[in-house]
């Protein structure tokens, strides 16, 4: 075996190896990466109950109603569908209804979704990326803030 035929063998087992490091961990990651669904993606999608997943959109009007202790009831909005969300926890201090928020957590058999997590908007020019998305392709943006262009464009 020639220097050159050496040389090439290694650098495909390099690329093998690394090729199989990357498929790993891609792998081992599929169950715990949780992927953004507005309630109209949940419907048509038919997500399954019991799979981890983040609903975002808006609080829907006159949705939010507190229960007993730290329990909430509120739905959450494309302006499409809704979808009714129950939680368990201390809401974000912005949290209200008509504002951008993105929950975590699983369906459950009858169609609510079971909230792990509630994460609202942070300030009043905030949005959470997906949601803003797909409000602009449904043609409901209705952004009032200043712009912000990202670093390196001029």
């Amino acid at each position: 075996m020639t220097r050159k035929q050496r040389r090439a063998s290694l650098v495909g087992l390099a690329v093998a190896v690394l090729g199989l490091a990357v498929f790993l961990v891609v792998y081992a990651l599929r169950d715990t990466i949780v992927f953004f669904h507005t309630p109209k993606e949940v419907v048509e999608k038919q997500v399954p109950p019991g799979k981890r997943i983040r609903l975002g959109g808006l609080v829907a009007e006159g949705s939010l109603k507190r229960g007993t202790g730290l329990s909430v009831e509120f739905a959450i909005t494309d302006t499409a569908k809704t979808i009714p969300v129950s939680y368990t926890g201390i809401l974000p201090d912005l949290f209200r209804e008509g504002q951008g928020v993105v929950a975590e957590g699983k369906l459950d058999a009858s169609g609510r979704f079971q909230a792990d997590y509630v994460l609202a908007k942070h300030d009043e020019n905030y949005m959470p990326p997906e949601v803003a998305k797909s409000l602009k392709e449904q043609g409901l943006w209705q952004h009032t803030g200043k712009e912000t262009k990202d670093r390196g464009q001029k």
